[in-house]
């Protein structure tokens, strides 16, 4: 951030902070946004360069196009200041977020907590190549309490990480209680913040790592895949850093610019989308046809107090359950029908989505059964009123 504005940064409100931060100035001569910086080869003035540049290639001394550059030193800027940390790896897509600090701070004969409602792809690296590596995890109930979370401590246990809200289940976890006994016995909390994004400010809850997919709100315009891991001590960025190195993770210059690019507005979409969210959820929650509405958001969810004590506000995704009488082929066909909703995996873009939950999730510590068929729903830039009315049309389609 510039010098003028960082000297005000305290008082600056969140829009005006993505609006200025990762470039160069107001009052510095060129074009507004900074250039995209790509390379592979950094050419070095002498040997003694290349020695020293080598051995302090995390810290912003350009060695090679891997250590990174400009481009990517503004998005890390950026990402910090959306979470409130110190330090942050960009890495290439939101799973490579997710697998770089696990693998960094486990290793073989070591054990993982993690909740049952983690994003699907955590869940089978969990089950898969974690298992393979000699890592062994258990599922937990998300809305499990601190002392659940004790009972649940191995000596050997390394990780407790948590995602809150889960982006399909939408429980919410009461991340500083899980904190406190998971560092009491030594273990280091990671969290996938992506559904908070600023609305969570993840290490004044205890957080140690906090994961975001950048492909969601940051880039905004559904055409990037990234994600970012964001520290506050310099331990634990050394920690991750080396492991994304080791394993050849790397984040594409093109990417992060869009990213910064999308930065920029993130602040009025985030706030008009988790308005038109909001607006959605209460409409159908009023519907015969829903049994119940998944948005921490509301009064009727179950953490609903938890979510007004932790965060400052909400995204645009959350749940809707269906009444039981209604079969998954109806369902279906509901969301066929809708027009202004695609049937698309990914969220936090400008489009709205619709897409089933029943059937596309697995439980091992908690029931799958949520009383009836689920289906996920983002809520994009499109008129409110539009959206209402394409769901209303759809939900004309069900059985009465």
């Amino acid at each position: 951030m510039p010098d003028d504005i960082a000297k005000k940064h305290d008082s600056l409100g969140f829009a005006t902070r993505m609006s200025h931060a990762g470039r160069a100035g107001t009052h510095v001569h060129g074009f507004v946004n900074p250039a995209v910086h790509r390379g592979s080869t950094v050419l070095q003035p002498n040997c003694e360069s290349r020695r020293s540049t080598a051995k302090d290639r995390f810290n912003r001394v350009m060695s090679y196009g891997t250590a990174g550059g400009p481009t990517h030193y503004a998005l890390e800027d950026v990402i910090c200041e959306i979470e409130g940390g110190t330090r942050c790896v960009l890495v290439g897509t939101g799973l490579a977020a997710v697998t770089v600090p696990l693998m960094a701070y486990l290793k073989a004969g070591e054990h993982c907590l993690m909740p049952d409602s983690v994003y699907g792809p955590g869940r089978n690296i969990a089950t898969g190549l974690m298992t393979a590596f000699g890592i062994e995890t258990t599922f937990y109930d998300p809305t499990i309490d601190e002392a659940g979370i004790a009972a649940l401590m191995r000596p050997n246990t390394k990780v407790v990480y948590t995602e809150s809200p889960g982006s399909h289940t939408f429980e919410v976890q009461d991340v500083p209680a899980i904190a406190r006994a998971a560092h009491a016995r030594g273990a280091k909390v990671l969290m996938d913040n992506t559904w908070g994004i600023h609305n969570f400010m993840p290490f004044k809850h205890g957080v140690d790592v906090s994961i975001q997919a950048l492909t969601k709100y940051v880039g905004g315009h559904s055409d990037v895949l990234l994600g970012s891991i964001t520290t506050n001590t310099e331990e634990d960025y050394l920690t991750v850093r080396t492991a994304a190195s080791q394993m050849g993770h790397f984040a594409a210059p093109d990417d992060c610019w869009l990213a910064l690019r999308g930065a920029r507005t993130m602040a009025v979409r985030l706030k008009h989308q988790e308005q038109s969210g909001l607006t959605v959820a209460r409409w159908l929650e009023a519907r015969p046809e829903v049994q119940r509405i998944l948005h921490p958001g509301l009064p009727s969810h179950p953490q609903h107090a938890l979510f007004k004590r932790d965060f400052t506000g909400s995204c645009s995704l959350f749940g809707v359950v269906f009444q039981r009488r209604y079969t998954e082929a109806e369902i279906y066909a509901f969301i066929d029908s809708l027009a202004l909703f695609g049937i698309g995996a990914s969220w936090g873009g400008y489009e709205s989505l619709a897409l089933p939950t029943t059937g596309f999730v697995t439980r091992t510590a908690t029931s799958e059964d949520l009383g009836g068929f689920a289906v996920r729903l983002h809520i994009g830039l499109e008129d409110v009123g539009d959206l209402i009315a394409d769901l209303e049309q759809g939900l004309a389609t069900l059985p009465a």
